[in-house]
């Protein structure tokens, strides 16, 4: 039988779990990193002077936004090196990747939503920045959605990263639409240009948010992978069995 790569193609050391004592760790770092950032984002850090109480709302906005990014670029360089070296560890990677993208691509529209009801008055309006947005989001439900067409795993992957290269060309579209097309999003983020600039704990918390999503984004990817690698060794056994079951019932 002949797959798109071999089990020490995928992995150096191939996970028999999906946890180990890195992970653990990594998602007891997350937690405490998530504790620390609801005290200081909700109770020990003030109100900014032009933003007021939303201003809470962006140190959970900028991070989740800021590792969706993360996760689509690492998708796109998984899609690359799947198409040169073929290989299931980058296809698997790459999917695994734009899945926790499109999870934390979401939180950002939600936690974006709340900022607008509060700031404009309604959940969403039609104008460049989340127009774009949509879009982008939209395109890696698409990605998503060509992985579970059925078909073999090379073509899978293929048709896969195809999409993945192509879909993160949106990223600086989205990213630059506020100063390319004149639109209600403002123009400025938490970090360095926001005026006043943030200092103290608003500073403190700003960062702190960014370094959480990281150490959160790392644990839910490397669970995510593991589950995705072992799911595929379940159905190449599922698939071998089936083989041979038919291969008896062909002998008798």
């Amino acid at each position: 039988m002949t797959t798109t790569a071999t089990t020490s193609d995928a992995v150096t050391s191939a996970p028999t779990s999906t946890g180990s004592t890195a992970t653990r760790v990594l998602g007891a770092a997350s937690l405490v990193g998530i504790a620390l950032l609801v005290v200081f984002g909700v109770f020990v850090s003030p109100p900014d002077k032009e933003l007021g109480e939303t201003i809470r709302i962006l140190y959970m906005h900028v991070p989740t936004v800021s590792v969706a990014y993360l996760a689509f670029v690492v998708t796109a360089v998984g899609s690359a090196m799947y198409l040169w070296k073929r290989t299931e560890f980058w296809d698997l990677l790459a999917a695994s990747s734009a899945e926790i993208g499109v999870v934390f691509f979401g939180l950002t529209i939600l936690n974006g939503m709340l900022w607008g009801k509060i700031t404009w008055g309604v959940f969403w309006r039609w104008e460049p920045r989340l127009t774009t947005t949509a879009v982008l989001f939209l395109t890696y439900i698409g990605y998503l959605a060509v992985r579970a067409v059925p078909a073999s795993p090379r073509t899978r992957g293929t048709r896969s990263a195809v999409v993945g290269l192509l879909a993160v060309v949106n990223i600086p579209i989205v990213h630059k639409a506020v100063d390319w097309w004149r639109g209600l999003h403002q123009e400025r983020t938490i970090f360095g240009t926001l005026k006043p600039e943030i200092q103290g704990t608003q500073a403190f918390a700003a960062y702190l948010g960014l370094m959480v999503f990281l150490l959160l984004f790392a644990w839910l990817l490397i669970h995510r992978f593991r589950v995705a690698f072992l799911a595929e060794r379940a159905a190449e056994s599922g698939l071998e069995g089936a083989i041979a079951e038919r291969r008896q019932e062909a002998g008798q």
